[in-house]
């Protein structure tokens, strides 16, 4: 009995671990066994002694040691508490990992796979084997990477961002010397490294990811200095935003990568939404850039208008593409055979699709930016459901993680993953079914292809960083304020 009652008043002494309330019995029978006076030792004169729930190792590191029998030291358990679980599995890595993150991202890397051996089966059967390797070693790659970011501290990020941004930046200088002839040839962008007949990556998905953590840096940086709410530190705000953001389109404009370009403005426009610049600027740009889309498409769909934008200096790749977008099945055998093609792919998957493994249609390129026509054509409206549904859990958990957050730095840098990962959602599934023009955007975590694979998972990483962050924090709130409560008693 003094054994158990002296265990138990070494755990009130140490002052670090996490319980709840022990009962008044107890209480009284450690004070009468150990003889101990109400007066108080002075914390720094008090002997410190060694954590019950662990044990030093040859190495003297330390062995977790299980918590067992908790109800003998003291502590006696309430239902339905969750400090008690956190009393027992504080020390658990696991706890702190958000498993409704991981687990849609899992299924649709899943699918992913299974959608590329369809595609890959039927377009490229020969080399059906080094594709589905290679894109399975890209999945190891990024989950590797996800899960080292997933440690980082906010200081660590904080350090490392501008030169992520800088190194970044020489990055994407690179596709500008090092391109494939044939590839430009095709797709009329210079955006992808290329050694002679091999193709690295592209640079520009790295980018999306320094560029979040930039603005968010900037953000916060900027709102430490400028503590007063003014229209004119709202003009200074943007005008940082645009500094950052400029040489990142100049250097796209010259890789003539309209797609990527729109995925680095739907980030700029989330980030300034969220930043708390006055609606009072917001509003006439957003009219002002409404009425300039407008007006170009009012050109556009005018005699004449395609030659005058062509030699205003607009490629015929991206003339062709918004014709077919305008109006696909009046160049259904030409420019929008793509697109048409995708559409009627879709369609003829019905509510349960062809099965596995089953394409009548040939859609180019449908192993990557079309690949969501392989999921609508074998497994129809229900599969493609299925997958809006996993990114729907996917969205709402790390909106869920976003406003749990009390770190600023945390909360810009998942407003900007979450607006990356919905326009590329939005963007490649509307192209898909024809609602939105090709502009060769993958479709996350599905779509074939390393650059973008990877870049969403440090992404994801990123987000899950600050879930474990979140959860980090409530213990350590939890254990202070049990530890107070403890010691009042």
């Amino acid at each position: 009995m003094a054994g158990k009652n002296s265990f138990f008043k070494t755990l009130l002494a140490k002052r670090t671990w996490l319980g709840v309330k022990a009962s008044s019995d107890s209480k009284k029978q450690t004070d009468k066994a150990s003889g101990a006076s109400q007066e108080k030792v002075p914390e720094d004169k008090a002997k410190k002694p060694k954590n019950p729930f662990f044990k030093m190792s040859k190495g003297n590191k330390p062995k977790e040691k299980p918590a067992k029998d908790l109800a003998e030291m003291g502590v006696h358990k309430r239902m339905f508490l969750p400090e008690w679980d956190l009393l027992n599995n504080r020390y658990k890595v696991e706890r702190r990992i958000d498993f409704m993150i991981v687990i849609p991202v899992f299924l649709l890397l899943l699918i992913g796979l299974v959608a590329i051996f369809i595609a890959t089966s039927h377009d490229y059967p020969k080399t059906l084997l080094s594709v589905l390797t290679q894109q399975a070693l890209w999945m190891i790659i990024g989950v590797a990477l996800a899960f080292i970011v997933m440690f980082f501290s906010t200081s660590f990020l904080w350090k490392i961002t501008p030169w992520m941004y800088g190194f970044g930046l020489c990055l994407m200088v690179l596709p500008l010397i090092f391109y494939s002839q044939a590839l430009v040839a095709s797709t009329g962008a210079k955006n992808w490294i290329s050694i002679g007949s091999v193709t690295l990556f592209q640079p520009s998905e790295f980018m999306k990811i320094a560029y979040i953590l930039m603005l968010a840096r900037m953000i916060v940086d900027f709102k430490r200095q400028h503590r007063q709410h003014t229209i004119k530190v709202d003009w200074t705000l943007l005008g940082y935003f645009i500094g950052i953001t400029v040489p990142v389109l100049l250097l796209l404009g010259l890789q003539k990568d309209l797609g990527t370009a729109l995925v680095f403005m739907a980030i700029f426009a989330g980030m300034v939404l969220v930043s708390g610049i006055s609606w009072r600027i917001i509003l006439p740009i957003s009219g002002a850039i409404v009425l300039m889309i407008s007006t170009f498409l009012y050109v556009f769909t005018m005699k004449g208008g395609k030659e005058f934008l062509y030699h205003l200096g607009m490629d015929t790749y991206q003339i062709n593409r918004i014709s077919a977008w305008l109006d696909p099945f009046s160049y259904a055998s030409g420019i929008a055979y793509q697109q048409t093609q995708g559409m009627i792919s879709i369609g003829t998957g019905g509510l349960f699709g062809k099965g596995m493994n089953v394409l009548d249609l040939s859609v180019p390129v449908r192993e990557s930016d079309m690949i969501f026509t392989v999921i609508g054509e074998d497994f129809g409206f229900l599969g493609a459901a299925l997958i809006l549904i996993l990114y729907l859990i996917l969205i709402y958990r790390m909106l869920r993680v976003t406003f749990q957050s009390n770190n600023l730095f945390y909360t810009y840098i998942s407003t900007g993953f979450i607006m990356m990962i919905v326009f590329h959602i939005f963007e490649n599934i509307g192209a898909a079914v024809g609602i939105l023009p090709l502009t060769g955007i993958p479709l996350p975590f599905i779509s074939k292809g390393g650059s973008s694979l990877i870049s969403n998972l440090i992404g994801v990483g990123i987000v899950l960083s600050m879930a474990y962050q979140n959860r980090l924090h409530e213990e350590m709130m939890i254990a202070n304020r049990y530890t107070k409560r403890r010691l009042e008693h």
